[in-house]
């Protein structure tokens, strides 16, 4: 059974229960088992576990996890010390210091812990997939888990700030009350797409704006 250690625990525990899930962790257990599968078991859950459902004020959604060996570790985007920053990355923060003058940090650094810990949750629309073959685990029933968390969040009685970026995190937009709180959409940060729609959108300063108004600190979103 997951264990996140907060108020997740409680506020998944039917989903955790449910036959699709259950059906999914049997998916899990054999994809671990035969292939090479990231995040590591252990980290599938980080998101949760560093920000509980009660802390979430703005909410990265992005599509499925790197598929590079060391990259992933169960938050979106962010990499752990030391791993080189994937080109997603590289853009994220072209477009910070664009938004807010924030200078990024060295490209071995793009691990995102310091915003995780201020209340910005980093989820993909789908928790994990194979080696070098993206979207592998699409399908599987990570979508109905991560769909039910973004209404959960988007009903809660403070509202929060979504952040979709790429086609799969945008399609989510339906699950959320836009009246009750912020979605900021954009291209995907990667290098195929991130000139046609992703550079410009100040994401970052109009979330900080939305909390303010909304009588919550804003985040720093210096990386360090």
């Amino acid at each position: 059974m997951v264990n996140l250690g907060n108020s997740w625990d409680d506020v998944l525990a039917s989903e955790f229960k449910s036959e699709y899930y259950l059906a999914l962790r049997e998916f899990l257990k054999k994809e671990y088992r035969e292939h090479t599968v990231y995040p590591p078991m252990d980290e599938i859950y980080s998101a949760f576990k560093v920000t509980p459902f009660e802390d979430v004020k703005v909410l990265i959604l992005g599509q499925d996890p790197y598929h590079g060996p060391g990259q992933a570790h169960g938050m979106a985007f962010s990499v752990k010390p030391g791993i080189k920053q994937p080109p997603s990355m590289v853009n994220i923060f072209k477009e910070l210091k664009d938004d807010l003058g924030l200078d990024p940090p060295p490209k071995d650094y793009g691990y995102l812990m310091s915003w995780a810990k201020q209340g910005v949750m980093l989820l993909n629309t789908c928790l994990t997939v194979r080696e070098h073959d993206p979207m592998s685990h699409h399908g599987k029933g990570w979508e109905k888990l991560t769909d039910r968390v973004i209404e959960l969040l988007s009903e809660r009685d403070k509202p929060v700030v979504f952040i979709l970026w790429g086609n799969p995190a945008k399609a989510k937009k339906n699950l959320i009350d836009g009246v009750q709180n912020l979605i900021l959409e954009g291209v995907h940060p990667s290098p195929f797409s991130a000139y046609n729609g992703f550079f410009g959108g100040h994401y970052f300063s109009r979330a900080n704006e939305y909390l303010v108004t909304n009588g919550m600190t804003p985040i720093n979103w210096m990386v360090k």
